[in-house]
């Protein structure tokens, strides 16, 4: 998942996104649980984790209940007034491990090059059946910066199924805190491409409301359907839920507090044949929030988005991925503007990404991504600032990723990782005002993951 703190942009200002830059979202994956409680390997719902194949989205859509016959369980039948009961055996759990190495280009001023961390994370899922129609993926994670655990990605759901017009129905209700993580593909924000992601390289400070910036702050409540297993609709409302916050919320040192309720669409259409499976979609979302405060002026942002996937099965056993995604924010920054945290209230801002991958079975994959992002010149927002701020008060950067992965066991990932910026916050050179290059923030970025 994508740090709530690492890449905070609109409300802002750069003093206080130097403080936050070094922290690090943390990245789900496939879980052990799934596949003792179904029976499968982890490639029976992955291309590679965490990428769900037909069959994972199926599970992920019908709330992660399906077991295999030999699952053990409690069961008992119930009646008029007798509540049944359908439990797994043993408790879905599962633990992961992660370590990683981090290089940058030129090192930050004043600060160690070359940081090690054992772990990078620990995290631990309750992830699977918790009866017949309702499972879960619930991840709880170590943060090495807090030296402390705290939630992390959650998908509840309850799912059933019907017929309308002849034709299968899939329906379900979902609870969760990140918006895009109840999705069933890889090209939107909360499971999109990159998979792993450094605790300490510096990141650009412009992204959308709907990609980062609210993942583990909020809660959301939303129905959801497949129809025919093509046409698939997502409604869910959000709201401010701070962890570590205190109660009744008072919005004090929060950037974004909703006010009243913050609605989440999606609307997709995906085709399945025995070699190729692409949908193409449109997601979208509209805050209204208060910064440091739960009343007062307001900044609104409207995010809508377009995106693509299409996966093609080729030598019978490897498969290549194209995933794509364009989100376009118009925000006005009311609040921001009376705070004297923006210098104006009308803003937009751009962002695209795209990423084609290269499956050898289900041991080896490569990948290459490019992303690009501009929009509306704010010297306020985007303030100059060492290393994170912006000389010329631009929003825009670009670069590039590949992606290495190699999995000697389904439940060992070992990932080296190189991001190269061609333009950062504005400029490639310079661009921060202290004479601070984009490629210096190139950043080669090594990940060993086990799950067990």
């Amino acid at each position: 998942m994508k740090s709530t703190m690492r890449r905070l942009i609109a409300v802002i200002p750069a003093p206080v996104l130097i403080c936050f830059a070094a922290l690090a979202p943390q990245r789900a994956e496939a879980v052990p649980s799934f596949a003792r409680q179904t029976g499968l390997p982890c490639s029976g719902c992955h291309y590679d984790p965490p990428e769900l194949n037909p069959a994972g989205r199926l599970f992920k859509l019908l709330a992660y209940v399906q077991r295999s016959n030999l699952t053990e369980g409690i069961v008992t039948e119930g009646g008029k007034k007798t509540a049944g009961l359908d439990l797994l055996k043993s408790l879905p759990l599962s633990v992961m491990l992660e370590t990683s190495y981090t290089s940058l280009n030129s090192p930050e001023p004043n600060q160690q090059n070359g940081n090690f961390e054992l772990p990078q994370d620990i995290s631990l899922y309750l992830s699977g059946a918790w009866t017949s129609n309702v499972g879960s993926f619930l991840q709880v994670t170590y943060d090495t910066q807090d030296d402390h655990f705290g939630i992390d990605n959650t998908d509840i759901r309850y799912a059933n199924q019907t017929k309308l017009d002849g034709k299968s129905l899939v329906y379900g209700l979902d609870f969760n805190n990140n918006p895009t993580v109840e999705d069933l593909w890889n090209s939107t924000p909360a499971w999109g491409f990159p998979w792993v992601e450094s605790d300490f390289a510096p990141t650009p400070a412009a992204v959308p409301i709907i990609d980062g910036p609210l993942a583990q702050d909020v809660a959301g409540f939303g129905g959801y359907s497949m129809w025919d297993n093509h046409l698939y609709l997502d409604v869910t409302a959000y709201t401010s839920e701070h962890a570590g916050g205190q109660q009744p919320n008072s919005g004090v040192n929060f950037p974004y507090n909703i006010r009243g309720a913050a609605p989440y669409w999606r609307l997709a259409y995906q085709k399945l044949t025995n070699s190729t499976q692409y949908e193409i979609g449109t997601y979208g979302m509209h805050v209204r929030s208060s910064p440091n405060s739960a009343t007062g002026p307001e900044n609104d942002y409207t995010d809508y988005a377009f995106d693509t996937q299409i996966d093609r099965t080729l030598f019978r056993t490897d498969v290549l991925s194209f995933r794509g995604t364009y989100i376009r924010e118009n925000s006005n920054l009311l609040a921001s503007l009376s705070q004297g945290l923006a210098a104006r209230g009308g803003h937009d801002l751009n962002t695209f990404t795209a990423n084609a991958e290269y499956h050898i079975g289900n041991k080896y994959t490569g990948t290459f991504a490019w992303f690009d992002t501009s929009g509306t010149p704010d010297q306020t927002l985007y303030a100059p600032a060492p290393v994170f701020g912006s000389a010329n008060g631009s929003p825009r950067s670009a670069g590039y990723i590949v992606n290495l992965s190699y999995w000697p066991w389904q439940n060992l990932q070992i990932t080296p990782q190189y991001t190269g910026y061609t333009r950062f916050n504005g400029g490639s050179t310079n661009y921060d005002g202290f004479k601070r290059s984009a490629s210096a923030n190139n950043t080669l970025y090594l990940d060993v993951r086990f799950l067990f």
